[in-house]
């Protein structure tokens, strides 16, 4: 019995679907050496992700992509983001290439339908979530004992629950560890910067005659930064026209869209091309990331076919996010006429413009304090960034735990069970410095003298805005510059028990038909404590939304059944034909009761060639940050304002237009443009939402035919359509039918600043309205296709691997009235507000590796990406040419395994060989978080060609 169990948690072989082939970039032997020995009479009992069924003569329906222990070691990979974020079909979330938008944490986005639409597993278990969105961080996984990753693309919600939309990612760990591993990477860019370390120590041991097993993993990890002024795309900031332009909170100070010039004590005009400030240098094109990993586990079989088991892991990971210096960033500032800094030229026109009389306003430059009668503060727009201060930080850290333990064994010869109960906490301080809070530099406007502020509380020091850009003072901006920040906890508990097994197959052959039954029960709480400054709209500068303190729970009970019938084996035209089924009833505290199911099988006509297909119907609640973020003014993205500049001036209805949406009669012909791309935007949590629906289907092919031996393809079809999805409305689902149909909703969406007309500003401007609601749709579709090759040879093999994506349609649709968006081969701030990532419409990797005898193996990775246009919708008026397409990219990375010796091993590797350089698109085409540095940072190669170096010791 102990064989029995053993193999039971080695989990998997590396099965597609029920079909042994050598996983990505694995070589046949690789495939061959995977699965546990078992003894003469018996088989080892085999799980694959996608089915809790156990049992290695049925074949599964889904579709699994594998990621094999070989491919693992050629990636040299320093966290689990690495392992799968360039797959065909994968869509990474956010992670190390996002800096302005990153929370901390890698995400994963399959088929970019959402980062909150697939799971996370280890072990086929859940992951404590990492963010109030139920994101997991992939960070957590501990990758020095990660065996092989299996990702189910086309769903699987009745087996692992309904928030597995998309599919789940399932990292399987190596099991029964005995002896000590010792594994260092060295990795560089050629161009000195961003270096990369990982360092980890795996002791394990077999004890008690092999009853029990334990074993401990501890792990370092340190990535350096890259500055976005140190590669020639990035080191300008380009807008979506060409020119070489910023952001309009610039130095010097800007006052009411006019630039104040120090050396003659005037106004002039702001002209971008001249005046705009270059954010781009201190951003991150890779963020700087410092992380310390533990993980143990153990088991001890208590009797014959019963056996205990424990697992623990524990993470802290530090990254840092690094933006442009804060500033006053075009929000109303109370400006005293008597500032002692305040300019003559710059009193004047402020009175001016606020028909104040040179009377009045030279009686108002007198006062003495606010008490003075004659005192005036005036309502004004200030731009200013504060270059004295440095650049923004923020720095996240993450402490996350989560602990297992379980008995699992046998209850008969076959029926085999397990219950386990987990339970994991995370904690992610975000703490700003260097961003300044608004209401200490309102106070320091309030000055008196140059030494003395009206109210002096806090040791409050007056500022100086008029200078030519150095001359706020230390003392200043120590008053001023205080830290904020959040935490945000996130905790999971699971309580969950389950059955599988087998019973006579009373319809055809000698296959037996194999069930699973269990139930489940899972918590989830979160919350978000702010100190005050943080959770104050409009009090930390350049922040964007604040984040007020919430937090909320739910619960969920569920039940499931799942089985896998053969119905006729071995009859002209069937050798093979089997139906399998799923249901999943649950009951969640928010939104009531649900039902997920599944129903497929699979046909092999002939041995070897089989045809499957599964459909699947799932039912996803909101999660916690759906419903209860409060509703708060952050930000978005949009390049170019209708209402900006001269575009009302003799056109009626447009004026009229903007005139509604609170902009100022007098301003018409002189709104400013969206600063550095972006516009407030007002959206929150809905308590009323309700659930979510998706049905999906894959339909495809398994060939392994006996006439080539060592031969393995596959290739499906997938079609994922989720309705009443909970959605925001991109920018222009509300623009567009503002301003082109004239929709009278649409338009009441859109709040100006009611001084200056513009879309940007403090608490007194919301920008677009955006509500979560039930009322999107979400529909991809597209093929998987695997290939893999294996060729013994006289010096030893040759192994090639074809993994590929076709994506027929990735559309969505935020409401029945907004636009069908298809952002399939396109890109833009459209595309990017939901899917985020570029979705070429083909893509693949080519792996061909070359095992030389008494070498080691040489292996040539080629990615390729077709190439993608500015969404096509959209008016290109104004837009240059040379960032209306990208074209097709091709990538090679090269890399050397040899074995030094039989306790050493040594991995050199190559990426980016041809030192590809990635696409100028311009700052303005996409989202801020992932069209950075004018290109596509998570899907071009921002780093150049770059050297990493693996040595692993074995005792």
């Amino acid at each position: 019995m102990r064989t029995r169990i053993r193999a039971h948690l080695f989990a998997s072989t590396m099965l597609v679907a029920g079909v042994a082939v050598p996983a990505h970039a694995q070589t046949a032997e690789d495939a061959r050496t995977q699965a546990p020995e078992a003894t003469a009479n018996e088989q080892p009992v085999i799980v694959v992700t996608g089915s809790r069924i156990s049992n290695p003569n049925l074949d599964q329906s889904s579709p699994v992509q594998v990621v094999g222990e070989s491919e693992i070691t050629l990636r040299q990979a320093t966290n689990a983001e690495e392992l799968i974020g360039e797959l065909p079909g994968v869509s990474p979330g956010a992670g190390a290439g996002v800096n302005n938008g990153g929370a901390g944490f890698a995400s994963l986005n399959l088929r970019g339908v959402g980062t909150n639409r697939n799971l996370v597993l280890l072990d086929g278990t859940r992951l404590v979530p990492s963010s109030l969105l139920s994101e997991t961080d992939l960070n957590i996984i501990p990758v020095a004992l990660v065996e092989r990753v299996e990702i189910v693309t086309g769903g699987a919600s009745s087996v692992y629950g309904a928030d597995a939309i998309a599919g789940v990612a399932n990292f399987i760990t190596k099991k029964d560890f005995a002896g000590a591993e010792l594994a260092g990477t060295l990795g560089i860019n050629e161009r000195g910067d961003g270096a990369r370390y990982r360092a980890d120590v795996t002791l394990g041991a077999n004890f008690d005659d092999g009853r029990g097993n334990a074993v401990l993993n501890v792990g370092y990890q340190k990535v350096e930064p890259v500055l976005q002024g140190d590669r020639d795309v990035s080191r300008n900031t380009y807008f979506i026209n060409g020119e070489q332009i910023g952001s309009g909170t610039t130095f010097p100070t800007r006052i009411n869209g006019r630039i104040y010039n120090p050396e003659t004590d005037s106004l002039r005009d702001y002209v971008g091309s001249r005046d705009a400030f270059n954010f781009a240098p201190d951003n991150y094109f890779q963020t700087p990331l410092e992380r310390y990993n533990l993980f143990g586990s153990a088991r001890y079989e208590i009797a014959d076919a019963i056996e205990v088991y424990a697992k623990g892991m524990f993470t802290k990971s530090t990254v840092q996010l690094s933006l442009a210096p804060s500033g006053m960033f075009g929000d109303t500032w109370l400006l005293p006429l008597n500032n002692p800094f305040l300019p003559n030229a710059v009193r004047t026109e402020v009175c001016a413009s606020n028909s104040i009389s040179a009377a009045d306003c030279a009686a108002a430059a007198g006062a003495t304090d606010p008490t003075d009668p004659n005192y005036r503060e005036v309502a004004t727009i200030i731009n200013r960034r504060f270059v004295e201060q440095g650049p923004r930080i923020r720095n996240l850290t993450t402490n996350q735990f989560q602990v297992w333990a379980g008995v699992r064994g046998e209850i008969t010869d076959s029926i085999d069970f397990d219950i386990y109960g987990l339970h994991g906490e995370s904690d992610r301080k975000n703490s700003n410095i260097n961003w300044g809070l608004k209401s200490r530099v309102q106070q320091a406007l309030r000055a008196v003298s140059e030494t003395e502020c009206a109210d002096p509380s806090n040791g409050c020091v007056p500022i100086n805005l008029f200078g030519d850009g150095t001359d706020i003072s230390p003392e200043s901006i120590a008053f001023f510059n205080q830290p904020a920040g959040a935490t945000i906890s996130t905790r999971l508990s699971v309580v969950s028990g389950s059955i599988s097994g087998e019973i006579g197959n009373f319809l055809a052959g000698e296959t037996p038909i194999g069930y699973a039954l269990g139930a489940e029960y899972r918590k989830y709480g979160a919350s978000q404590v702010s100190d005050v400054a943080f959770g104050t709209q409009d009090e930390v500068l350049g922040t964007g939304a604040p984040s007020p303190s919430f937090s909320g729970a739910y619960d969920v009970k569920e039940v499931f059944a799942e089985v896998i019938v053969p119905l006729v084996e071995d009859v002209p035209g069937i050798h093979s034909l089997t139906f399998e089924g799923g249901l999943r009833l649950s009951d969640y505290s928010n939104t009531g009761g649900s039902t997920t199911w599944k129903a497929g099988g699979t046909w092999e006509p002939l041995r070897g060639y089989k045809i499957r297909g599964i459909f699947q119907h799932s039912v996803r609640s909101p999660n916690i940050s759906e419903l209860f973020t409060p509703v708060t003014t952050g930000l978005s993205n949009l390049p170019e304002d209708p209402c900006e500049g001269t575009n009302p001036v003799g056109n009626p209805e447009l004026t009229a237009i903007c005139i509604a949406q609170g902009a100022p009669a007098g301003v018409i012909g002189n709104i400013p443009s969206p600063s550095a791309g972006q516009i407030n935007l007002t959206s929150g949590g809905n308590p009323d939402l309700g659930v979510e629906t998706a049905d999906s289907y894959t339909l495809g092919v398994v060939l392994t035919p006996p006439q080539i031996p060592r031969l393995a393809v596959t290739a499906d079809y997938y079609h994922i359509k989720v309705t009443d999805a909970i959605t925001l409305p991109t920018p222009n689902d509300i623009f567009g039918p503002c301003f082109e149909e004239g929709d009278a909703e649409a338009c009441a969406l859109i709040r100006r600043n009611p001084l200056n007309g513009s879309l940007n500003g403090g608490g007194d401007t919301p920008g677009l309205i955006a509500v979560l609601t039930n009322q999107g749709t979400i529909v991809t579709s597209g093929v998987d296709l695997r290939i893999n090759y294996d060729v013994p040879m006289s010096f030893g093999g040759l192994n090639f691997d074809l993994t590929g994506n076709w994506t027929e349609q990735s559309k969505f649709q935020a409401s029945p009235v907004g636009i069908n968006r298809e952002c399939v081969g396109q890109y833009s701030s459209n595309c990017g507000f939901f899917a985020g990532e570029i979705t070429p419409e083909l893509s693949f990797n080519f792996r061909t590796t070359a095992r030389i005898d008494e070498v080691g193996d040489i292996s040539l990775l080629w990615r390729w990406i077709d190439g993608v246009d500015y969404e096509r919708i959209l008016p290109t008026d104004g837009v240059h040419p040379d960032y209306l397409s990208i074209p097709s990219y091709n990538y090679l990375d090269l890399t050397f395994r040899t074995e030094i010796a039989d306790t050493l091993g040594l991995t050199f590797s190559v990426q980016n060989l041809l030192d590809k350089d990635p696409p100028n698109v311009s700052n303005y085409v996409g989202t801020t978080a992932l069209n950075s540095g004018n290109t596509y940072p998570t899907t071009y190669d921002v780093l150049g060609r770059r050297y990493s170096i693996t040595a692993t010791m074995k005792f």
